[in-house]
């Protein structure tokens, strides 16, 4: 947008927000500078905001503790910046219900520590410290224990949400079995805030387990690794999660057991046996999973997903293109890290190879985050199938695309 008019839009964007500060070189969404930052502290001031945005056309990028800010495909363009870190409260906890309400800007760590208080939890995990629940939603982020309790998509039952023309729109509600309305929880999930603003969102609890172990195993080869998974997952002991984490030079298998003390001591015993039994090469029990547990590679990120069937193929292929993978194989849930120092022709050629792969037996490869250079000579999402229908959606939610242009698949 031009100077000029970035000028004419600051008056209403200060009048609609009592925090609105111009931008700086710091708040650069993936290299893409904007003009102005504003925080606002309650949904109404956000939604004053979005309308004070869409009088002067300005496209605008919500923004949380901005942790995964270079996901995905950088913006055409960004004008505003929302900065949601000022709506950080938990809302409300009804531990008799086991239903939290937060808003989008709480940090989810600090919404697990509030809700351990009365032991109970949300049952995701911070993948990146810091993680807010809004930025969570976002980009659909989740780690290990998405096996068993699934994601944000599962376990958020309302939502608050503010459409680009500043219109507050909300559904769901307080209640695990609401069936009223429109579900735009699982429509703003994973949609890398291209079609509406999460402001506030009602979640589904877990009670804290009273014990756990962590079952940590190696293995000699991908095939016996996608061995070890199989019999977790098809096993009787109900693993909270089943974790890989694989290299050009080996690896080995993460089994976490959650529930009364008796119960994980007798499913860590029959854990053991059968990963003994699929061939691992050691094994022992952790009361804590390791540092690296539900982490990101680092470098050039690749979200890999599979079927449970596929899980040896893609490993024994990221091992010869040289891609450390780790991450949630019992759910078929992969993260894929290339060093960011490979030449951009090699990272292509690598993700080209291990997309086929991935594509061939019914999954996907997105390259989620990597140096400018490298974004701009590979192909990001991958092919899409119900792209036209996504476009859509995004046609309906905000049609003059000014919520994150270009961020998400296709260009949407």
């Amino acid at each position: 947008m031009a100077v000029e008019a970035l000028i004419r839009a600051g008056p209403a964007l200060t009048a609609a927000c009592d925090d609105v500060s111009e931008a700086t070189g710091a708040d650069a969404v993936d290299g893409v500078q904007p003009g102005y930052v504003g925080r606002p502290g309650s949904t109404a001031e956000t939604a004053s905001l979005l309308r004070a945005a869409a009088e002067h056309g300005l496209a605008v990028v919500a923004r949380g503790a901005g942790t995964k800010l270079t996901w995905g495909t950088p913006p055409e363009r960004v004008d505003l910046v929302l900065d949601l870190t000022r709506m950080d409260a938990v809302v409300d906890h009804a531990a008799g219900d086991l239903v939290a309400v937060a808003q989008a800007g709480c940090p989810i760590a600090t919404l697990q520590e509030s809700l351990a208080s009365a032991g109970q939890r949300l049952a995701m995990d911070e993948t990146r410290p810091g993680t807010t629940l809004g930025g969570g939603i976002a980009t659909n982020s989740s780690g290990p224990r998405r096996m068993l309790n699934g994601t944000f998509r599962d376990l958020m039952i309302g939502t608050t949400v503010v459409r680009a023309d500043g219109v507050i729109a909300k559904s769901g509600g307080r209640v695990v079995k609401n069936v009223a309305g429109y579900d735009l929880g699982k429509l703003m999930t994973g949609s890398f805030g291209t079609l509406g603003v999460v402001t506030e969102a009602v979640f589904r609890l877990h009670p804290l387990p009273a014990a756990s172990n962590v079952l940590l195993a190696g293995a000699r080869d991908a095939a016996t690794l996608a061995e070890m998974v199989r019999a977790m997952v098809h096993s009787d002991v109900v693993p909270t999660a089943v974790e890989v984490d694989w290299s050009p030079a080996g690896g080995g298998i993460g089994v976490l057991l959650e529930g009364s003390a008796e119960g994980v001591a007798a499913r860590t015993a029959t854990a053991g046996d059968l990963l003994g039994r699929a061939g691992a090469a050691e094994t022992h029990v952790a009361d804590l999973p390791p540092p690296s547990w539900g982490r990101y590679p680092e470098g050039v990120l690749l979200k890999v997903t599979c079927a449970l069937s596929a899980v040896q193929t893609v490993l024994t292929e990221a091992s010869r293109l040289g891609v450390t993978v780790c991450g949630s194989a019992g759910a078929g849930v992969l993260y894929g890290g290339l060093p960011a120092q490979r030449p951009p022709d090699d990272v292509r050629a690598a993700v080209t190879a291990l997309r086929a792969v991935c594509v061939g037996t019914g999954g996907s490869l997105v390259v989620l985050d990597a140096p400018a250079a490298i974004k701009s000579t590979v192909d990001i999402w991958g092919p899409v199938s119900a792209l036209e229908l996504m476009r859509s959606v995004k046609q309906q939610f905000d049609p003059q695309r000014r919520l994150s242009p270009g961020r998400f698949v296709g260009g949407i």
